[in-house]
């Protein structure tokens, strides 16, 4: 009896399990389990692949030399979870789809669209930048030291960004003097530049220090809360943002939002010299009151200085760990940031606990960091790129790209220039790579104003 019931048994276990076989049933499918990501080929080489996202996230995988090239748009299918905050991401890269359909030169790409604060002026931007040299793209995205010698010349025959002002340019001059200088640039200019200044206040004032172009130098951050709050800070952002508008400035490097309460500290006394709390509350202060003044402010230097010691000598290493920097240094940026913040400027330190090996204004991960974390969708800019902390770097310029960054504050902008050029002939950068950032850079000057031509 029983050796009658055992041999259909095993004639339907041997059924189904041939009925598998033949189905594929029992083969686990390769895709199960599997994400997708969609992004664009940023750089590559034979062992690893480094993509960016249209939030301008940006991942490096492991992986096996592939038929791509930079600037291709690609699917990528993995297994394993993301880290949208670091970018060397611990997955198995599954499928690599490089599917490159073609596509109107003459929209813009989707890929590029990422609904952020200069949402509305990508179009406009992007057929602007169409018209441009690759040597003008190139200059778009830098914001030059203005030059001792030639300025006007320099910025006609380039075509910059924009420049950063210091305080022996303006040395002597009257309002005047300083008006026509302004003037005299923007009339060279084919696109409206960025003019950019460190107007502080207390121990960095670039501006006020002249006694033609001010009654007096404005005061520190600390100095204006002690007098009288934040009310005092309201009231000096928008003195300040007048003067530097009446003048011809349209972009104040400033405010330092780094909190620090050593009064021992290199950056102590550039600060609001609060905890974090009071510290977010100024920069939010700051940027709400810099809103309709025509001056456009920026939050520094991201991503916390901290007590470190000065870059413009050589490189700082911040020690301190991940969850200290974002429970204490993060907040302040993250509150300008949703107060409206159009850019954030990056510093040279080594963030040891996210990247030990970058200075951040050439770190992807800090980058990421102000992305994903925070949700910044406007300018990231580095800090100089000739301080001492970085002007050893080999080709400097294209590691901060790379890196995520939007515009380059530089002094040494023609090694620059062929720097990115032969990068972008050697395959290490595309063009398409510069033509978004300088999208990005000319829609901020819809947004700001500067450019008004083809608006409705």
């Amino acid at each position: 009896m029983e050796k009658k019931i055992m041999i259909p048994l095993v004639g339907i276990i041997t059924l189904l399990v041939g009925l598998f076989v033949l189905f594929g049933i029992h083969t686990p499918n390769k895709k199960t389990n599997t994400n997708s990501l969609e992004a664009t080929v940023l750089s590559k080489n034979q062992t690893k692949i480094t993509l960016q996202d249209k939030n301008n996230i940006i991942y490096t995988f492991k992986t096996n030399d592939i038929e791509v090239t930079t600037g291709t748009n690609i699917v990528l299918e993995y297994t394993g979870l993301l880290n949208k905050n670091m970018e060397f991401q611990n997955i198995s890269v599954v499928n690599i789809d490089t599917t490159t359909d073609s596509k109107d030169e003459t929209e813009l790409p989707t890929e590029w669209q990422d609904n952020g604060i200069f949402k509305n002026f990508y179009t406009l931007a992007y057929h602007k930048m169409k018209s441009l040299s690759l040597e003008e793209k190139i200059a778009q995205i830098l914001l030059v030291r203005y030059p001792d010698n030639n300025p006007v010349e320099e910025l006609k025959t380039y075509q910059f960004g924009g420049y950063v002002f210091f305080e022996k340019d303006f040395r002597g001059k009257t309002k005047e003097q300083v008006q026509k200088m302004m003037a005299d640039l923007q009339k060279v200019a084919n696109i409206p530049i960025l003019t950019a200044i460190d107007e502080e206040g207390g121990k960095v004032v670039r501006i006020s220090s002249n006694s033609n172009l001010a009654d007096e130098k404005f005061a520190s951050p600390s100095s204006l809360y002690a007098s009288g709050s934040f009310e005092k800070i309201q009231e000096d952002t928008i003195k300040k943002s007048n003067l530097l508008k009446s003048l011809g400035l349209n972009l104040n490097l400033a405010p330092v939002v780094d909190v620090t309460t050593d009064p021992s500290a290199y950056m102590y006394e550039r600060t609001l010299g609060q905890g974090t709390s009071l510290t977010s509350t100024y920069a939010k202060t700051v940027i709400q009151a810099s809103k309709g003044t025509g001056v456009s402010y920026t939050l520094k230097h991201f991503p916390g200085y901290g007590n470190n010691a000065d870059t413009h000598l050589g490189s700082a290493t911040d020690t301190r760990t991940y969850d200290d920097l974002l429970t204490n240094d993060l907040p302040p940026f993250e509150e300008g940031i949703k107060a409206g913040a159009e850019a954030v400027l990056v510093s040279h330190n080594i963030v040891s606990s996210i990247d030990p090996d970058n200075p951040a204004s050439l770190s992807p991960s800090i980058h990421n960091l102000l992305r994903n974390q925070l949700n910044f969708t406007g300018i990231a800019i580095t800090d100089d790129l000739s301080m001492g902390a970085v002007s050893n770097v080999d080709n400097v310029a294209v590691k901060a790209i790379l890196a995520g960054n939007d515009l380059l504050i530089t002094t040494n902008y023609k090694q620059d220039i062929s720097d990115i050029k032969n990068a972008i002939q050697n395959g290490t950068l595309s063009e398409s790579t510069i033509e978004k950032l300088a999208t990005r850079i000319i829609a901020w000057k819809y947004y700001k104003g500067l450019i008004v031509e083809n608006q409705k």
